[in-house]
């Protein structure tokens, strides 16, 4: 049976995802990670929807991954079976082709903070704590905390906050940039549903586009950028048109270089 699950609400164009796992704050597991992965899907799938939210359910937004999930595992299945999946389902949230929008209404701390770096817009409550305090238990961050949010925060801070322990208030968050707006507790979800609301108003084709274009200027993953942006432009062409008719109708293709 799963231990949680992911709770999905639309509301005019904006997908609410929520990690319901209150009794452990939300701390993942191989299951929770499934649930998240399943949901990304499912609202990428969904045509109405223009924007995305992430919260949690309770107290907590993540708590990151579940140390009963992992302590036990021997190395080989634990640098499988957990840090590379975790990788591919966060990479999974991270490059959704909606903007997502992360409601930040507990402590984002270790994995929780990696869950929160995937979004493109991240909203805190005043009271929450962030960091990765993984060194600490003498492991590392494993769910991109070096890799993506170096490029979304800047190396220096998350030396700080891997190197140092450091943990950061909501207020000092937003000054350094890991955070994009703070706003009193309670209110996460609503300051999200109204940013939401504003990004939905956009053009979802150039929504699509310029986030895109966004990360491949990142760093982030530039091949499946660039080849992204590429099919969708060749594939309103009249020159694919015509190659899958000729395909169809077993005859050579008469290219005429038509966009």
């Amino acid at each position: 049976m799963a231990s949680g699950t992911v709770r999905i609400q639309v509301e005019d164009h904006v997908a609410i995802m929520t990690v319901s796992r209150p009794e452990k704050l939300n701390a993942l597991d191989l299951d929770m990670l499934k649930a998240l992965s399943d949901a990304a899907d499912k609202v990428e799938a969904n045509a109405d929807v223009r924007a995305a939210i992430l919260t949690g359910e309770g107290k907590g937004f993540s708590a990151g991954g579940d140390i009963k999930a992992w302590g036990g595992m021997q190395p080989q299945e634990f640098g499988h079976a957990w840090v590379r999946h975790g990788h591919r389902v966060f990479e999974r949230l991270a490059t959704l082709r909606i903007p997502l929008i992360a409601a930040l209404n507990g402590h984002a701390l270790g994995g929780g903070l990696e869950l929160a770096g995937v979004a493109d817009i991240r909203i805190a409550e005043e009271h929450i704590k962030i960091g990765l305090p993984e060194t600490g238990l003498g492991m590392v961050p494993g769910w991109s905390g070096t890799q993506r949010l170096v490029k979304r925060f800047g190396a220096q801070v998350v030396r700080r906050m891997a190197l140092g322990g450091e943990i950061f208030t909501a207020e000092e968050a937003h000054v350094l940039g890991i955070v994009d707006a703070v706003t009193s507790s309670g209110n996460a979800v609503d300051a999200a549903k109204d940013y939401a609301q504003r990004v939905s108003a956009r053009g979802p084709a150039a929504l699509e586009i310029v986030k895109l274009m966004i990360a491949s200027a990142n760093g982030e993953d530039n091949g499946t950028a660039v080849e992204a942006l590429g099919s969708i432009l060749v594939a309103k062409t009249a020159d694919l048109k015509e190659g899958i008719a000729s395909f169809s109708e077993k005859r050579p293709a008469k290219f005429k270089g038509e966009w």
